[in-house]
């Protein structure tokens, strides 16, 4: 992964994991942080490039940044 300057508070690393099981992992998480916290969530699954920008979209959380350096993904998510 390439470095950034966002900070996360906390990483997911559901990488290996199947669809639908990164977003999900995403998802739990989410829901017991405190508003203004940021999770990088890393995925390989590539569905989850469509997963994550889905939900965004059905939700008040924002998607900072994806970085898609490597083998996989990056997605920084600041909670609500």
């Amino acid at each position: 992964m390439a470095e950034t300057d966002i900070d996360p508070t906390d990483t997911v690393d559901a990488r290996g994991a199947a669809c639908p099981g990164p977003l999900m992992d995403l998802i739990g998480w989410v829901r017991s942080a405190d508003p203004g916290d940021v999770v990088l969530l890393l995925s390989d699954n590539d569905r989850s490039l469509t997963d994550v920008s889905e939900w965004i979209d059905e939700t008040d959380n924002d998607l900072l940044a994806v970085d898609e350096s490597g083998d996989g993904y990056g997605f920084y998510v600041e909670v609500a």
